[in-house]
C-alpha cells in the first residue's frame, strides 16, 4: 500500500473520532487562527489537511470562502456534514493531496493547516503547491507537533508516533519547518509554542492502534530514560505531553 492511500485508509477509519476528539475540537490555536483570519476582509482560506474540519469551522464566519481540503473521502464527509449542521454555508470540501492542490495560481488569501503536516509524504513539495496558490501578501499558518533538537527526545516521539499511526511521516523541529518554508520562498517564523496533554486511552482509540502497538508504546516510554519521561511528563497510565508549534509564513 502506498503512502498517500495509508494516510486516506487510516483517516478514513476514524473519521467521527477525530470530529468529537476533545484535543482537535479545542484549543486556544483554533482561536489564533479565527483572530488572524478576521483581519483580512472578505478572505478566501485553504484548509490544508482539513481532518474533521475543525479549523475550516473556526475561520468560516470570519471568511468569503473555505475550502476544506483532504486526502481521506470520510473526512470530507464529515466536515460537509458537520457545516451544515453549523449553518457553515461557506465551506466546501475538495479531496486530494497536499502535494498536488487542484487549484488556479493566486487563490487563496489564507493557508491554514492543523496538526495534519506530519503525515505529508513531501513536505517541500507541499509548501512550493502552497506558496503557487497563495495570493500576493497572502499568509500561512502552520500548527502541528513539534520535534525535539535533542536526539535522544526525537527519537522516542517519532518512535512512538509511528507505532500509533503507521501513516506518520515525521514531526518537524521548528528550525526544520523555518529552513522549508524560506527553501519555497516564504518569510517564515515562529508564531507560539505550547505544550499539549494526551490521554493515552483516547490517543490511541481514536487511531484505532493496534493492540500490539499499543503494548510497545507503553513499553517504549516505560524503559525511557529519565530524561525522556521528565521531558514528554510521562505518567503512569501512559498519558504525556506534546510540544506544538505556530508556524506564521507570508
Amino acid at each position: 500500500m502506498k503512502h498517500h492511500d495509508q494516510v486516506a485508509d487510516a483517516f478514513g477509519m476514524t473519521a467521527a473520532a477525530y470530529l468529537t476528539s476533545a484535543v482537535h475540537a479545542t484549543g486556544a490555536d483554533l482561536q489564533a487562527l479565527a483572530d488572524a483570519v478576521r483581519a483580512t476582509p472578505g478572505p478566501t482560506v485553504l484548509d490544508l489537511g482539513c481532518g474533521a474540519g475543525h479549523a475550516s469551522f473556526a475561520v468560516a464566519p470570519h471568511a468569503h470562502e473555505v475550502v476544506a481540503y483532504d486526502l481521506a473521502p470520510p473526512m470530507l464527509a464529515t466536515v460537509d456534514s458537520a457545516a451544515r449542521e453549523r449553518g457553515l454555508a461557506n465551506i466546501r470540501t475538495c479531496l486530494g493531496p497536499a502535494e498536488r492542490l487542484p487549484f488556479d495560481t493566486a487563490t487563496f488569501d489564507w493557508i491554514v493547516s492543523r496538526m495534519s503536516a506530519h503525515h505529508w509524504h513531501d513536505v517541500p513539495v507541499a509548501l512550493a503547491e502552497m506558496r503557487r496558490v497563495l495570493k500576493p501578501g497572502g499568509r500561512v499558518l502552520m500548527i502541528d507537533i513539534a520535534g525535539h533538537a535533542h536526539p535522544l527526545l526525537d527519537t522516542y516521539l517519532q518512535a512512538a508516533e509511528v507505532l500509533r499511526d503507521a501513516s506518520h511521516v515525521r514531526n518537524y523541529r521548528a528550525d526544520e519547518w523555518l529552513a522549508m518554508f524560506r527553501e519555497a520562498g516564504f518569510d517564515a517564523q515562529v508564531g507560539a509554542c505550547w505544550r499539549l496533554p494526551i490521554d493515552f486511552d483516547t490517543w490511541v482509540a481514536r487511531m484505532r492502534t493496534p493492540a500490539d502497538s499499543v503494548t510497545g508504546i507503553r513499553a517504549l516510554w516505560a524503559h525511557a530514560p529519565d530524561e525522556v519521561r521528565s521531558h514528554y511528563a510521562v505518567q503512569a497510565d501512559g498519558s504525556f505531553e506534546h510540544d506544538a508549534l505556530m508556524i506564521d509564513a507570508r
